[in-house]
């Protein structure tokens, strides 16, 4: 089975607020076998508008993607990303 990927595109406009989501996502993720690969680090935009914040995060599955994303650790700390961010998220297979 292979793994999978979150990729997001972020452009934060309430640092403080969204701080919390970033205290309480890193657990809720965990909890379903996520690892972050790229973070918040340096990017180069060769195409599109892009966003000002990118995070990738691979998962066991996209089942465990999923279930991340709609368990309620996650929908707790997702709720403070509204009213401070835009944000793109997708659910992507990798190549194992």
């Amino acid at each position: 089975m292979p793994t999978a990927l979150w990729i997001g595109r972020i452009d934060v406009s309430d640092a403080e607020r969204y701080a919390e989501y970033a205290r309480l996502a890193p657990a809720a993720i965990a909890a379903f076998g996520g690892e972050f690969l790229a973070r918040g680090g340096k990017y180069e935009v060769l195409e599109g508008e892009g966003r000002s914040r990118n995070v990738v995060t691979r998962f066991p599955s996209m089942d465990a993607a999923r279930a991340c994303y709609n368990s309620d650790a996650y929908q707790a700390a997702l709720a403070f990303v509204e009213g401070a961010a835009v944000r793109d998220l997708i659910i992507m297979e990798a190549l194992d």
